[in-house]
């Protein structure tokens, strides 16, 4: 199972690899677009499988798993329903995406932009969400390189996660809370995304923990109540 120390530890190896994919140019009528049309696609086009379509991850869990941090209700509707719906949506993105690529549409490629953002964003953090959870019986605070990243950036784990807590349940609207690896200071952010911007597209940091605050994630089980939700999913975080 991918977890967050795995993600951790692996992304200064990747590092080259996918500063080489976000430079691949891509050119329409023989004009290089701009560096954020680029890296949205470069997102899209590395999400998809081996026939060009997205695909739903199967959970390495079961969806009663998580309980009684999150229910199995809200993990089949969160899973099936709204994730599926990105993943859908995405794939009817990427037969426009390929047609204006193909005419060399610059104008339909920026109208398209917003949409391959929203959806195509949340895929990629839904994808990495699912690999953030475990049963609460797996759970425990991170140790190794990540456990000592964390005391370097933030003093110590206790005060990570009070600030990680405060940031996310602060997301106005709809939203993610994230845990980011800055790879040219070598240290650890905290921030967070509105709607589904993806994290390491939108800002750089490759993503180590994110928290759902949609209110799809949690309100069958808390209602409108986001601090319960994010003070339990905790309890299930994937170290």
């Amino acid at each position: 199972m991918t977890t967050a120390k795995s993600i951790f530890t692996a992304a200064p190896v990747a590092k080259n690899k996918l500063l080489s994919q976000a430079t691949a140019s891509l050119f329409v009528r023989g004009e290089p677009l701009n560096s954020e049309l680029t890296k949205r696609g470069n997102a899209m086009l590395s999400t998809a499988g081996s026939g060009g379509k997205l695909t739903l991850p199967d959970l390495p869990y079961d969806y009663a798993s998580l309980e009684p941090s999150v229910s199995a209700t809200t993990m089949q509707l969160h899973h099936t329903k709204h994730h599926q719906t990105y993943v859908n949506n995405s794939n009817d993105l990427l037969e426009k995406v390929d047609a204006a690529l193909s005419s060399g549409d610059g104008s339909a490629l920026i109208a398209l932009s917003p949409a391959v953002k929203f959806n195509v964003g949340g895929h990629i953090n839904h994808s990495h969400f699912w690999k953030n959870l475990c049963p609460a019986s797996e759970s425990a605070p991170p140790t190794g390189p990540l456990g000592a990243a964390i005391d370097t950036s933030f003093g110590n784990f206790d005060a990570f996660k009070a600030k990680m807590t405060a940031k996310s349940i602060a997301v106005q609207g709809s939203g993610w809370g994230w845990l980011g690896y800055n790879v040219e200071t070598g240290l650890l952010e905290i921030t967070s995304r509105a709607n589904q911007d993806p994290l390491e597209a939108t800002t750089g940091l490759k993503p180590i923990v994110g928290i759902d605050v949609w209110e799809h994630a949690y309100y069958v089980d808390y209602k409108n109540v986001r601090p319960d939700y994010v003070n339990g999913i905790w309890d299930i975080i994937n170290w």
